[in-house]
This record gives structure tokens, sequence and C-alpha cells, in this order.
């Protein structure tokens, strides 16, 4: 029983910081520069995805939706192949119109999927992390453009293996919770969707009112 009850106060401590924290959603772990070694692009690919709000409020997002469903850890790797998808395309000169109108608004989506009482149906959270993933990926890749193979390389490989991990991770915190008094349980992983929710307007109202 203390161990559900902390990893429940350590996901509301998670979701409140995202609505309290300053909105530093384009931030970037080196501040701004291209990485120019390996150990530097494999850095910044860990590290930006925490430090972007709306990047991170997405993973939480995943991790709760994921959470819902017998076999749903296997949902937050269709985020992270779409993921790689969109960085690569990125890379390869391959433009995203209002990306991050794009971005937050499957911040907004994937929030709201996890607030609803009624779960969506396996396909359609599929394709929600589908895309959400591609957009989100275009995203990341801006802060790499230019930069050699090496870097570029383990940018993309430390992209993957912490939005794998944080998603996860969330996901199994998720189930442990709804293990324990079922409605209360509940009540609180709705409330982190609408965390999530209210951080993806809050990105959104970044580009609009730019």
């Amino acid at each position: 029983m203390p161990l559900r009850a902390h990893t429940t106060r350590l996901l509301t401590l998670s979701v409140a910081g995202l609505l309290a924290a300053t909105p530093a959603f384009a931030h970037h772990p080196t501040g701004g520069q291209l990485p120019t070694t390996v150990v530097q692009g494999f850095l910044s690919g860990l590290g930006h995805p925490l430090i972007g709000l709306d990047h991170f409020a997405a993973l939480i997002g995943v991790g709760l939706l994921a959470a819902r469903f017998p076999r749903g850890l296997a949902l937050p790797f269709v985020w992270v192949a779409a993921m790689a998808m969109g960085t690569g395309l990125h890379a390869a000169g391959i433009g995203l119109p209002f990306a991050e109108v794009l971005v937050a608004l499957a911040v907004v989506a994937i929030g709201l999927a996890a607030a609803r009482q009624v779960t969506l149906p396996l396909g359609a959270t599929a394709l929600l992390f589908a895309v959400g993933g591609l957009t989100h990926g275009h995203a990341l890749a801006e802060s790499i453009i230019g930069a050699r193979t090496g870097p570029l390389t383990a940018y993309l490989v430390g992209l993957v293996l912490i939005q794998a991990a944080v998603a996860t991770g969330v996901a199994l915190a998720a189930r442990r919770i709804a293990g324990a008094t079922p409605v209360a349980a509940h009540d609180r992983l709705r409330f982190a969707g609408f965390g999530v929710a209210a951080t993806g307007l809050g990105a959104l109202a970044l580009p609009l009112l730019g």
C-alpha cells in the first residue's frame, strides 16, 4: 500500500509540475547549439523530450492511455516508431506545415483521451499515437538539423530510449495506481489526463499568440 501511495504522489506531482512550470516549450539541453560529438548528440536526445514540457506531457499521456489496455505496453512503441519516422523526415528536408500547432494539438488530444471515462478503441489509440509521434518527432528534429551523421544518429537513439522509458514507466505506474482503490484511482488518472491536455493548450497558445 505505501508503494502504491508513493507512486500516486509521484504521478500527481509530475502533472502538477507540468501545469505550474515556466513554459519552456522550445528549450534544448545544449542551449541551442548543434551537438558536435556522439556523446553530445546522445545526451541531447535524452534531455530534449524531458525539457520540452509539451513533449514530456505527451509521453505522460501516452503512458496513461497505454495502461488501459491488457497488452498496452506495446503502444508506446507505436509512438516511438512514428516519432523516429518524423525525425527522419525532417532530417531529410521534408517539412510539416504548422508543426508547432500540430504538436500542441496532439498533446491536447492525447490528454483528453486519457481523461475520458470511456477508453478509445485500441486501433484509434494506436492511430492517435502514430500521428502524434510523427508530429513530435518532426519538431524534435528541428534542433539537430545540420549536425553530422554521428551526432544525429546518437540523438535519435537518445530520443527513442528516453521516450520508450518514460511512456512505459508511466504506463506501469498508472496500472499500479488503478489496482488500488478503483474509483479514487481512476479519478486520479483522469485528473492526470486533464493536466496533459492543459499543458497542450498552453503550448497551443504560444504559436497562436506569437
